[in-house]
């Protein structure tokens, strides 16, 4: 409201009367305990969504807001800014709409708030000029988010900026032209820290992460055991690792239990000198995560617990899994509903069967509880898959969850 009542006061800019009619309709709203805003139908030359329009029920009473339309524009991937690109933006979105501006929407859009059915196009042409391009609205793909990654990040497992723009120009038709049952969000995050919430509000989440062993410099924990005594080191780091993968020896180094390790990030975060992600990188993928709509709240399903990153080769891969999976919802999901309540509906072994995706014990989020279940022949079970993944060369894994 700060922001709002500052742009309200900015008696030479042309977005001022828009804001103060505007802070009068949120008012009325308050006094009267309802909202008195409704839909309608506002786009851009050439593309159906990336605008969600707003027009105002008491027009008659606050003109200057009668329309507050907002367009949600596709940011760099990994949140890149030049200054030169913010001044040039916040100049359009001063000449054209409110002045109101959101760095970002959950889906990662750049939310230009405000505006004028009249000024919509002339904003976008103008955007489109400096190198933006609307971002997703309606029942489409949406814009997708990536975090900072290796560009600053020294937990990055693969090359996150690729990933993203990758996905986005391979499926940008579905961004543009709304034509899926309803959202589908891509997002990105370089290692299990998740930091842009990938695995709870995507629905393809790309987890970076390692299958070999943890880095471990013994020096550096040492170092970090001296500085501040055992007893911090074992109730900050020991104890609270969710697997009981650590233990501190006599002699104030490290011993990992590799095999255990369930990528939480905790005693890497807490010892980034000491400790740090393993070499043999890729990444993780989880389908389904979303906030609450017909079912509740849903955190993404580990369907790839690992695939490589590096090549040409797996970049491929990666976009030709996301077009299976895109595609599926398109034919399969009812209207209104998210990828996640689809696999819910019809069960996770049909969603893997139609998408050609083998069953692997990483998907399993948690043993089961259930005492009556029989296990006297899971330990030889074990052996066999074990064997099976030594043949293929590939390093036991653990779930991504």
């Amino acid at each position: 409201m700060t922001g709002l009542k500052r742009l309200a006061t900015d008696d030479d800019k042309p977005y001022a009367p828009m804001m103060t009619d505007l802070l009068g309709q949120l008012e009325h709203s308050y006094e009267t305990r309802r909202g008195y805003w409704k839909g309608g139908t506002v786009s851009v030359f050439g593309y159906g969504g990336g605008v969600i329009p707003r027009f105002s029920e008491v027009a008659s009473e606050y003109p200057e807001s009668s329309e507050f339309h907002t367009l949600r524009v596709q940011p760099p991937a990994g949140m890149h800014y030049s200054t030169d690109l913010l001044r040039q933006i916040c100049d359009i979105w001063e000449e054209h709409g409110s002045g109101l501006i959101a760095l970002h929407g959950q889906s990662g859009d750049i939310m230009f708030q405000g505006c004028t059915t009249e000024n919509v196009q002339k904003a976008f042409d103008a955007l489109n000029e400096v190198g933006l391009d609307l971002g997703g609205a309606g029942p489409a793909l949406r814009t997708s988010m990536s975090c900072v990654g290796h560009a600053r990040c020294e937990q990055s497992c693969y090359d996150e900026i690729r990933a993203h723009r990758t996905l986005i120009n391979a499926f940008l038709d579905e961004m543009h032209r709304p034509a899926l049952p309803y959202k589908f969000k891509f997002k990105f995050s370089g290692c299990p820290n998740d930091c842009v919430n990938a695995i709870q509000r995507s629905d393809f989440a790309v987890i970076g992460t390692w299958r070999d062993d943890i880095k471990v410099d013994q020096d550096e924990v040492k170092a970090y055991v001296q500085a501040g005594g055992r007893k911090n080191m074992i109730d900050n780091v020991i104890t609270r690792c969710p697997s009981n993968a650590l233990s501190l020896n006599d002699d104030d180094t490290l011993e990992i239990d590799n095999p255990s390790c369930v990528r939480c990030m905790h005693c890497i975060n807490v010892m980034t000198k000491a400790l740090s992600p393993g070499d043999d990188k890729g990444i993780s993928i989880l389908i389904g995560g979303k906030r609450s709509l017909k079912i509740g709240d849903l955190m993404g399903t580990v369907v790839v617990p690992f695939m490589k990153l590096d090549s040409d080769e797996d970049f491929e891969a990666l976009e030709d899994l996301s077009e299976r999976v895109i595609d599926f919802f398109a034919e399969n999901a009812l209207e209104h509903e998210r990828v996640g309540e689809t696999i819910d509906r019809i069960g996770l072994p049909n969603f893997l069967e139609a998408l050609d995706i083998e069953l692997d014990p990483n998907m399993v989020n948690h043993p089961r509880t259930n005492s009556y279940v029989r296990t006297d022949d899971w330990d030889e079970e074990v052996v066999k898959w074990r064997t099976q993944q030594a043949a293929k060369k590939i390093p036991p894994a653990t779930a991504a969850e």
